[in-house]
């Protein structure tokens, strides 16, 4: 039970910027490090629609496995960006 060993791996945490849209929800990430990547949207941010575009910049987490394929966990906010268009409320609920 105690064995450390079998422990999970550790995943990389890695910085870029969006450079361009896929299909299938998936994303083009130029690292940092000038590696370009294939991300996919982390479950929490879809939940929560989370939009990206190109430009925004991300952090992706990766595993030591596959070094071409990550998940996008987090959309730093850039400035000047609003919240969106307000929500319109209409007068019947579903």
């Amino acid at each position: 039970m105690g064995n450390s060993s079998l422990a999970k791996e550790e995943l990389l945490t890695m910085e870029g910027f969006i450079e361009e849209i896929l299909p299938d929800g998936r994303f083009a990430v130029l690292l940092d490090n000038e590696h370009k990547i294939i991300a996919y949207t982390a479950g929490k941010m879809r939940k929560f629609r989370i939009r990206s575009v190109v430009g925004d910049r991300v952090h992706v987490e990766m595993t030591p496995y596959d070094l071409s394929k990550g998940r996008i966990v987090f959309r730093e906010k850039t400035p000047g960006q609003a919240g969106g268009p307000p929500r319109r409320r209409s007068g019947f609920r579903r």
